[in-house]
């Protein structure tokens, strides 16, 4: 009887527990750990069925699951940094539970994986633009005339030019896109904002702490960038409008120039199809001085 008990509660216990799936999310990934002899799947294929029925039963059981982004070369890394031997599951094990607390994860609630792999790829791109931006931002300094933090400095004017756009804006969802010219490649972020029922704005705060660092890296930097906000509220069209960024400010886009902002890919630059019933407008006024360029350092 007592041993039935125990049996009870470890199986109470259990769906308490929150655990974390370590993903290969590409073929090229899975290829590169197959090197490893205790990493004993053979078909990337079926690899993700299993893990797809696993997140599944796990779910049956009760259980919160995250998946996270398993990267062959940063596990590499860990191993030799903490003196463990890669090629053991429990090694494995310990980097995914690494990867639960500083990685990017995806929380699985019965999603097909299809629909699941996107949003974690998307995640780890987006942690990693706002790692590369703070760095740059740290790495930008103080001022030589005035002796501010650069980069403190432009994260403030950032947040408060955010905040400004956010406020200026229509009610319903919005959506704005920032992009600024950095090497190697361009730096986008995205935010998307709508309302609760008493018309405060909710905002995912990682996507808004993201967003803000880019925005202030291209005011900080004096980059080429813009910003393009889109607003969407019910029996409405859809409105579009922006600004580029100029010293430590914004400057109002024209219809015209928002028309090919918004109708040019930021990555590839090919050109878009535009959208129908889409009214491509100039940006409300963001109030005194808020437009204005400012000084620059």
């Amino acid at each position: 009887m007592a041993h039935t008990e125990h049996q009870t509660m470890r199986r109470v216990l259990r769906r308490e527990i929150a655990g974390t799936i370590g993903l290969l999310t590409d073929e090229h990934d899975f290829t590169v750990m197959r090197r490893y002899r205790t990493f004993t799947f053979d078909d990337h294929t079926t690899y993700l069925q299993q893990v797809e029925s696993l997140l599944r039963t796990l779910a049956a059981q009760g259980s919160h699951t995250t998946v996270a982004l398993f990267d062959p070369e940063e596990y590499a890394e860990f191993c030799a940094h903490n003196g463990l031997e890669p090629d053991t599951a429990a090694s494995r094990t310990r980097f995914t539970a690494e990867l639960a607390a500083t990685g990017p994860t995806v929380a699985y609630e019965g999603q097909p994986l299809a629909e699941l792999v996107p949003d974690l790829v998307d995640e780890a791109v987006r942690k990693a633009t706002w790692e590369y931006a703070t760095t740059l931002l740290a790495r930008i300094g103080n001022c030589a005339s005035c002796g501010e933090d650069i980069g403190r400095a432009s994260f403030a004017r950032a947040s408060h030019l955010l905040t400004r756009v956010l406020d200026t804006a229509s009610p319903g969802e919005r959506q704005l896109v920032c992009s600024v010219s950095a090497a190697p490649e361009t730096l986008v972020a995205v935010l998307r904002a709508d309302d609760d029922a008493e018309g405060t704005t909710r905002l995912d705060e990682a996507e808004a702490l993201e967003f803000t660092t880019v925005l202030a890296l291209g005011l900080a930097t004096g980059s080429a960038g813009g910003l393009v906000m889109r607003t969407t509220a019910p029996d409405t069209t859809d409105r579009v409008y922006g600004w580029r960024l100029r010293g430590e400010g914004l400057q109002p886009l024209t219809a015209g120039e928002v028309f090919d902002a918004y109708c040019t890919d930021v990555t590839s630059g090919d050109l878009v199809s535009p959208e129908s019933g889409v009214d491509y407008c100039v940006p409300p006024d963001l109030g005194s001085g808020e437009e204005a360029t400012g000084h620059t350092h």
